[in-house]
């Protein structure tokens, strides 16, 4: 059995995006998240709470990930997404995807039953990002 040092938390997923306290914002109001920080200068970094794992948001363009690790490649057409997809689960799925559509998110599937248990359902963001609103599965 490995040790607790071997065993990694899952600390954050970051999202990298065009206005960073547009989309902190947007997260807040459209999926009820809250804002653990937004840096001063509302350019640099943004963070929600989601339980243990933070949703950390920070320009698309940087110096230290641009040349790094590459530049980000955004979505180019409503039939391309990015290659991540953001998932909250919610007790009313229905609810939950009426909100996010009432403050900005555009709907891509209404909330269905899925055969594995699961109700589901798909927006994307201000960015074009997709997000799932689900249930957990039974």
């Amino acid at each position: 059995m490995a040790s607790n040092i071997m065993r990694p938390a899952f600390a954050y997923t970051v999202v990298y995006v065009k206005d960073v306290a547009k989309s902190v914002e947007f997260y807040s109001r459209a999926f009820g998240h809250n804002v653990r920080r937004l840096d001063e200068s509302h350019r640099f970094v943004g963070e929600l709470e989601s339980g243990q794992t933070t949703i950390a948001f920070t320009p698309r363009h940087q110096h230290e990930t641009d040349d790094l690790t590459g530049k980000v490649q955004a979505t180019r057409s409503d039939r391309e997404r990015t290659p991540i997809e953001v998932c909250f689960c919610y007790p009313d799925v229905d609810a939950a995807f009426k909100r996010a559509v009432e403050n900005g998110a555009v709907a891509v599937s209404e909330p269905e039953d899925k055969e594995w248990g699961q109700k589901v359902g798909y927006v994307r963001d201000i960015d074009g990002i997709v997000v799932r609103i689900g249930s957990h599965v039974k």
